[in-house]
């Protein structure tokens, strides 16, 4: 699904000026529902086993090119950060999830990385593992669509501000009550920034997980590609002319993979893995992993009475066989410490370049052209769902939240990043972490007592 903190995409605002979502009601399961993998509380862990936990993560990040170390080697407390041990158990203990995987990094270093709780409640109960690959659900939109867009742009294969309907014909606001075209087209970065007008998500119809495969046929005329999804969104009412309102859609990051395509020859996820995770070694990084993967991947929703497993929870996304614009992606909290170690580097990694350092700049602030938005080229930095960064961490500090209960958040001033993945939606789509997130980002921002 696609509202990255409400429970139906529908019913996402507008937003003008950044405010915070609503939190979500906390379902109680009861405290022996679920229990962590490994009963570690805060209280009960000392120097020794603390030390232990971070030679685990060292040798497990060296692989994916990201070494590891101590807390106090890049100036944070390890004292402080073992207050996220007993943030996670209680939340999995609440009920709150049913398991997580916690990364966090400084300085070119991991040096807290763990896992909690369950992965799987149902069928039968399962413990998390750090090295599961989860649903990036919305997190697909700045690491896979607009990564890639800006690549193209750095190709000068496209433009930001050149009108979506030069690549998807008749895409574009309608005319006014006298017939008049709109004073402003719809142009790429309108779709970036969620101020295109598009709604929010195609309207629910009757049947689990949202939108019938039947249904969307039907009125695209076969198989629903990203390409005839295009032109069937290009012909839907507006919510507001372009460039005044922000609203969270996930279909214009459907657009944007179809213009990808119309540029390039190749599917979203075929540019990804070459242009960016590839290069990367991002090896379990990937849309609709195979089935001899399906056992790596940490199951969401019930649906049909057994759990989607390595098979994407958006629907849009299922229904254009798992690779979509904004949604579909799966990967490794490892695999995600190298993507945001690239971000902080300025775009390379290991000696290989993924962006310019002026395209991560441009991403990674708030655009000029829609400042009321709060939101990046693909990134959220102050919009009112970016809570997930928490009060601490500054100004230029971004990241972006996925439906299915994943998150990463990174701040350039401290050169830190964390990575909080959670597969709230297990099994029953109640779980929930927006107060979660908020809280373990301020645990981590307030771990820095050095530079």
């Amino acid at each position: 699904m696609c509202a990255e903190s409400f429970p139906d995409p529908g019913l996402a605002p507008a937003r003008r000026f950044p405010s915070f979502p609503p939190r979500s009601p906390r379902r109680k399961r009861g405290f022996s529902s679920v229990r962590p993998a490994r009963r570690r509380t805060h209280g009960g862990i000392g120097a020794l086993a603390f030390a232990s936990l971070v030679l685990l993560a060292s040798g497990a990040c060296r692989k994916a090119g990201v070494p590891s170390a101590r807390p106090s080697d890049t100036g944070l407390s390890s004292d402080q950060l073992k207050r996220v041990d007993a943030l996670m158990t209680d939340a999995v203990l609440r009920g709150d999830i049913p398991g997580a995987v916690v990364v966090v990094g400084r300085k070119g270093r991991v040096v807290y990385r763990r896992a909690f709780g369950a992965s799987q409640l149902v069928p039968k109960k399962l413990p998390m593992s750090e090295d599961l690959m989860f649903d990036m659900a919305s997190l697909t939109k700045p690491l896979a669509t607009a990564t890639s867009i800006l690549i193209l742009v750095e190709q000068g294969r496209i433009s930001l501000s050149e009108e979506v309907r030069d690549f998807v014909p008749g895409f574009g606001p309608p005319p006014d009550a006298e017939g008049q075209p709109p004073e402003e087209p719809v142009r790429i970065w309108h779709l970036l920034t969620h101020t295109s007008g598009l709604p929010a998500y195609l309207p629910p119809t009757e049947g689990e997980g949202g939108p019938l495969a039947g249904d969307i046929e039907s009125l695209i005329g076969g198989s629903a590609t990203t390409s005839r999804l295009a032109v069937l969104i290009a012909g839907l009412p507006r919510t507001d002319p372009p460039g005044r309102v922000f609203r969270y859609s996930c279909l214009g990051y459907i657009t944007l993979a179809h213009i990808l395509q119309h540029v390039t020859g190749r599917s979203l996820d075929e540019f990804a893995a070459e242009n960016v995770f590839k290069p990367l070694g991002m090896k379990h990084t990937m849309f609709a992993p195979p089935p001899n993967l399906r056992d790596k991947c940490v199951p969401t929703q019930l649906l049909g009475g057994e759990p989607l497993r390595g098979i994407v929870h958006d629907p849009l996304a299922r229904l254009q066989g798992g690779v979509s614009g904004n949604a579909g992606l799966f990967s490794t909290a490892n695999d995600l410490a190298v993507f945001c170690q690239m971000m902080l580097d300025k775009g390379t990694h290991n000696g290989r370049r993924i962006l310019s350092p002026l395209s991560v700049e441009r991403m990674t602030e708030v655009f000029p052209g829609a400042s009321f938005a709060g939101r990046g080229l693909g990134w959220d930095l102050d919009s009112g769902y970016a809570s997930c960064g928490g009060d601490l961490f500054g100004p230029k500090s971004y990241g972006h939240t996925g439906y299915t209960g994943t998150s990463v958040w990174i701040d350039p001033e401290t050169r830190m990043f964390l990575i909080f993945l959670t597969n709230r939606v297990h099994p029953d789509d109640q779980g929930s972490i927006a107060v979660l997130r908020s809280r373990l980002a301020n645990v981590v921002a307030a771990s820095m007592v050095g530079k």
